[in-house]
């Protein structure tokens, strides 16, 4: 019994040839998207190096304004030292609670609005 395609007479490699190009139609189809993954990975790696970038430029900026921040408080507690052993500890005291007075003022006149 002879079947359309089998038997004598069909050429011997014909399902061969179709399985290999099914498989190579799937293995383009898997190229493309492993393609399309690497790309996205690769955009998203530079994105990640940029904000890394700018990240440490914020904490460069960060550091320098802390330690300015820092020498600043350094000076002016030494300088409260100086009152507080001074003889015009009176007069600092007054300038602080005059000091205080007004934060308080303030505080009332911001708060009534």
């Amino acid at each position: 019994m002879r079947r359309a395609g089998l038997g004598e007479g069909a050429p011997q490699g014909n399902y061969v040839a179709r399985g290999h190009n099914v498989y190579e139609e799937e293995n383009e189809h898997l190229q493309e998207d492993l393609r399309a993954k690497v790309n996205a990975l690769k955009h998203l790696s530079i994105d990640i190096g940029n904000e890394v970038k700018y990240q440490n430029k914020m904490l460069g900026e960060m550091d320098t304004d802390f330690d300015s921040t820092g020498g600043l408080l350094g000076a002016t507690m030494g300088r409260l030292k100086l009152l507080s052993r001074g003889s015009q500890t009176k007069i600092y005291c007054y300038m602080l609670l005059f000091a205080l007075f007004v934060f308080i003022v303030l505080y009332w006149v911001i708060k009534l609005r």
